[in-house]
């Protein structure tokens, strides 16, 4: 299987384990210029933009670690641009998660890094 099969599998089986913590799927590889965001959902009063990393093992660091501060960037400005074109107001909640699956396990790091300007 190819790296963009794994990757929309794997984004897919995010997308369901959100779905049954409660989050609601609002949008699925959302682009623009700057960049793309894997997920976009609705949990309670936050919107949260989710990054989905994997890894088949350890060997090459745990998949959050992967979302290094660029990245981390990239996606403030696609989820800027996503609540600016929404009509959102400025104050709207927001988060930024990661899905980490390594293996089988999947694991949600809720609030994995702040919001950079």
């Amino acid at each position: 299987m190819n790296k963009r099969k794994v990757g929309a599998n794997k984004e897919m089986l995010a997308a369901a384990f959100l779905e049954k913590q409660g989050v609601t799927i609002l949008e699925r590889n959302y682009r623009n210029r700057s960049g793309e965001i894997d997920l976009i959902g609705r949990d309670g009063e936050y919107l949260v933009f989710c990054e989905v990393k994997y890894r088949r093992n350890a060997e090459m660091g745990h998949p959050e670690e992967a979302v290094g501060y660029a990245k981390q960037r990239q996606i403030c400005r696609v989820a800027d641009y996503y609540r600016c074109t929404r009509g959102l107001p400025a104050r709207t909640a927001v988060r930024y998660d990661v899905i980490a699956i390594e293996g089988e396990q999947v694991r949600w790091v809720k609030n994995a890094f702040p919001h950079y300007s």
